[in-house]
């Protein structure tokens, strides 16, 4: 599939959908901007594959047909801009999960302190229920006309948990060394391209640190991608950090501290040690990218194949079309983070909304 050009939208969490789960015209409309400003692959925010693993009310959800009407319209708009491809995101919220009717479930009994849940433990027939409602979601996106999916196996989510030490206490098939903890997702993909055939991109955003002791650590989590890679996924966004990374740690991981210019890129030495054994399979990097001049070093270097952002595009949409026509000051945005905290409720940028808004009193 080829691409207007080398920016990715990284999937986040927008918290736009209609109650439970359906696509709304402001989601729509989320997207719509980024399609205008120029972004040439749209990865869209988390899509729950089923109810128990769905992040909150207004999480978008595509495990059964009454979502797929409105994952339609959202693509049909997309395509309007006939350059711009669109890819869904699919998640499981695993041992993060809180919702009130759903308990939230794990490979193993690991206690998430954000919420002081205990998960209840998958057991191995349980297994492939859970493969198969992301097989049904990724058939589901591509009968809505997404142009490829993206696991999302990253950030202490049901796919993640299954990567790491620190998640996955399992002694079945599932667990012990890496060929068991990546299982999992190589079944996903396997049982996905049965029903898809080749052509179909799928993608993965794989984690490769969890940033905690115990967890995911980059050798293992290179090892993880080298296997990855040898499955056929047509693209990785390598990423790290779960729930709990700043509790344990009592510092954040990297994307929360990005203050000066030496902070930004920070997946770049993991990128570099990643590339060479990426095959044919595209390298997505993420971390705090912010300045197109090494973004373009980055590319030229062939550290990397993709450049993929995410709050700088919630700050300014139309920031690829602003570097596209010569103006190649870094992105406005400053790393505050406050971002975050809109993300269950409806996704925005708080600095950019209060500059809009005294603009608008100043008028």
């Amino acid at each position: 599939m080829q691409i207007k050009n080398r920016i990715v939208r990284s999937a986040t969490l927008e918290g736009l959908a209609e109650k439970y789960g359906y696509v709304s015209s402001r989601l729509i409309k989320f997207h719509e901007e980024l399609a205008r400003g120029g972004t040439g692959l749209i990865i869209t925010g988390a899509a729950a594959v089923d109810p128990s693993g769905s992040g909150g009310p207004y999480q978008v959800r595509i495990d059964n047909e009454s979502y797929l009407d409105g994952h339609r319209k959202l693509t049909n708009k997309i395509h309007e801009y006939s350059d711009i491809k669109i890819a869904i995101q699919l998640i499981h919220v695993g041992r993060q999960g809180y919702h009130p009717k759903y308990h939230p479930i794990a490979p193993s009994a690991v206690l998430y302190p954000i919420t002081n849940i205990m998960p209840r433990v998958l057991r191995t027939d349980e297994v492939d229920q859970y493969i198969k409602m992301f097989v049904d979601a990724s058939v589901n996106a591509y009968e809505c006309g997404y142009d490829m999916v993206q696991l999302h196996g990253a950030h202490g989510y049901l796919l993640s948990n299954f990567l790491s030490p620190y998640t996955n206490k399992r002694n079945d098939i599932y667990g012990g060394d890496i060929e068991n903890r990546v299982r999992f997702i190589i079944d996903i993909y396997n049982q996905t391209r049965d029903k898809l055939g080749k052509s179909f991109p799928i993608i993965i955003k794989s984690q490769i640190n969890d940033f905690v002791p115990g967890g995911l650590e980059d050798d293992d989590g290179i090892s993880i991608v080298e296997k990855l890679v040898e499955t056929g996924f047509d693209g990785v966004e390598p990423s790290g950090g779960i729930g709990e990374t700043p509790i344990i740690t009592k510092q954040a991981y990297p994307s929360k501290f990005i203050k000066k210019p030496e902070d930004e890129n920070y997946f770049l030495p993991l990128a570099k040690k990643l590339k060479p054994i990426m095959k044919n399979s595209a390298l997505i990097l993420v971390g705090g990218i912010k300045n197109p001049v090494s973004a373009e070093e980055i590319l030229k270097n062939r550290w990397a194949d993709f450049i993929s952002m995410s709050r700088p595009l919630i700050y300014e949409p139309d920031l690829p079309k602003r570097w596209q026509e010569g103006d190649l000051t870094p992105a406005k945005c400053t790393s505050c983070n406050s971002c975050l905290e809109t993300m269950g409720t409806g996704l925005y940028c708080v600095i950019r909304k209060k500059l809009e808004e005294k603009d608008s009193k100043n008028i």
